[in-house]
């Protein structure tokens, strides 16, 4: 059995907060807000993946925090779902500046703190949150043979192995796509519905 999974992902807020290397290192240190290493349960069986922090989860330290985070948590509602029985995160730690996607070299420097994540954790389920965590997350499982756009494969459901067994990945539109487009919602709230055999 795996050691204390709070002691270990506690390492990785440590390891982030000195991570001086990182190109959005500066922007964290002058703008004085937080890396956003994610929350919920430790030992939870759906594990959700955005792509980068926004202002106000900068500004707090937690993940989905300001409009898309409320999106969220009307999505998680929808099916059930309590945010606390989850566990939410993001592939890049700091905030880009001006909310711009996060770039390749960034997902580079902090990619390797999700894979630790989700060793540690051991979900059942990768819900990723956009383009770029579902990009992510299908190449680091193996997956990038059945990539395609977002729009094409949302809401589908795909199998990984881990090195703890079998999971499953979920790609769904980010929760961002509703604060722009309301009449988005019904669809991310039938996609989410996936997520009720998991929880």
């Amino acid at each position: 059995m795996i050691k204390n999974r709070t002691e270990l992902l506690r390492k990785i807020k440590e390891e982030v907060i000195a991570l001086k290397e990182s190109p959005l290192y500066a922007e964290r240190i002058k703008n004085k807000v937080f890396p956003v290493i994610g929350e919920g349960s430790h030992n939870s069986q759906i594990m959700f993946v955005g792509e980068a922090p926004g202002k106000n989860e900068a500004a707090t330290g937690r993940p989905f925090c300001g409009a898309s985070g409320r999106i969220l948590d009307e999505l998680l509602a929808s099916a059930q779902i309590k945010r606390t029985d989850v566990y939410v995160t993001n592939i890049v730690k700091d905030r880009p500046p001006f909310n711009r996607d996060p770039l390749p070299e960034e997902i580079v420097v902090y990619g390797p703190f999700l894979d630790r994540q989700i060793e540690i954790i051991q979900p059942k389920v990768i819900a990723t949150l956009g383009r770029f965590s579902m990009d992510y997350v299908m190449r680091k499982f193996g997956l990038e043979n059945l990539l395609q756009s977002i729009s094409k494969i949302h809401g589908k459901v795909f199998e990984a192995g881990t090195s703890y067994g079998k999971i499953k990945i979920v790609p769904l539109y980010h929760p961002a796509v509703a604060v722009y487009n309301a009449s988005s919602k019904d669809e991310l709230k039938k996609d989410f519905q996936i997520l009720k055999e998991f929880k």
